[in-house]
């Protein structure tokens, strides 16, 4: 995926620039390369090549995907509060809340602009399904803020909440490639299910990751137990618990101490009902849904096996 990604990185030098305001240009540079995985501008550049199309065509739709994500990364990690996003300060510590509203709204406007360098009948087709993942994406996070506060969630809301708040602009980044190809509408649907599908998969391994991976996974292993977050281990294990463990789990996301010894025992009781397995399990499944889904697309052997591998070696990940 290498070449994908050094064309991507490339063209987003050359489309994100500082210039004055400088308090309001220097931070989308600032957040734009912090880096991370880049996954989804690689997938707009791989589902473009999918339909022998040359990928650098949809460069512009995955910068502008890319700036989708960060512009709402920027606004998550102020509701959250948050102080570092990929070990760096984030931008609204960096300079200031409104520093911070201020420039991920100009991503968004940014966002829709990169679309304006193709026809217009793909501009509106780009443009609309950026909107409704937009709305989505806000959606998705209305509801895990909400989820916050409730004392019950059911399995099915936060499938729905996670769906939306991470899996559709998976599905987006590879529709977008598709759109720029003009594949045809049933191919860009097959396409967006995928990537919609294997989205979920990932999330629920993000979870799952969170509790049981290792060092190397990039985050502090426990830390959605220190914060109670409801993730899909905590929600398995309820449903599965008997009373002395479902007594025992909602003790400890009662109390807001940081310990190595709460981690440790949630941990034992994740396993101890079965939501540990069963989560692999689920995990599991929407993997293999996704690949179900990827063998009705209609294109060379060859491309088909292309996304599938890239598709398990992110499911095989530890980061």
């Amino acid at each position: 995926m290498n070449h994908y990604r050094d064309a991507f990185l490339e063209h987003l030098n050359t489309c994100i620039t500082i210039r004055e305001p400088r308090r309001l240009y220097e931070p989308i540079a600032y957040i734009l390369q912090l880096g991370g995985k880049r996954l989804r501008p690689i997938l707009t550049l791989m589902a473009a090549d999918l339909f022998d199309t040359d990928y650098h065509k949809a460069l512009d739709a995955a910068v502008a995907i890319e700036v989708f994500h960060n512009f709402s990364l920027i606004h998550d990690d102020i509701m959250d509060r948050a102080s570092l996003r990929r070990g760096k300060a984030t931008v609204h510590e960096k300079w200031d809340t409104n520093v911070a509203i201020l420039s991920g709204d100009a991503m968004l406007v940014r966002a829709y602009q990169l679309l304006e360098s193709y026809p217009p009948v793909v501009f509106a087709q780009l443009a609309k399904l950026l909107s409704q993942t937009a709305l989505q994406v806000c959606e998705g996070q209305q509801w895990d803020m909400d989820f916050e506060n409730q004392k019950q969630v059911s399995i099915t809301d936060y499938l729905q909440m996670i769906r939306y708040k991470t899996a559709v602009l998976v599905g987006a980044a590879l529709q977008m490639g598709a759109i720029v190809a003009e594949a045809s509408t049933e191919n860009q649907k097959l396409l967006y299910n995928f990537g919609v599908t294997i989205g979920l998969a990932f999330q629920l391994q993000d979870d799952y990751l969170d509790t049981f991976g290792d060092d190397s996974f990039g985050k502090r292993i426990g830390g959605d137990i220190i914060e109670n977050k409801k993730t899909i281990l905590f929600l398995k294990a309820l449903t599965l618990a008997d009373e002395s463990q479902r007594v025992a789990l909602l003790q400890h996301y009662a109390t807001i101490i940081d310990s190595q010894e709460k981690i440790v025992a949630v941990k034992a009781l994740f396993e101890q009902t079965g939501a540990a397995e069963k989560v692999r399990q689920e995990i599991e499944n929407t993997t293999n849904e996704a690949l179900e889904i990827l063998k009705k697309l209609t294109i060379l052997a060859e491309k088909r096996k292309q996304l599938k591998d890239f598709a398990l070696m992110l499911m095989s990940r530890k980061v």
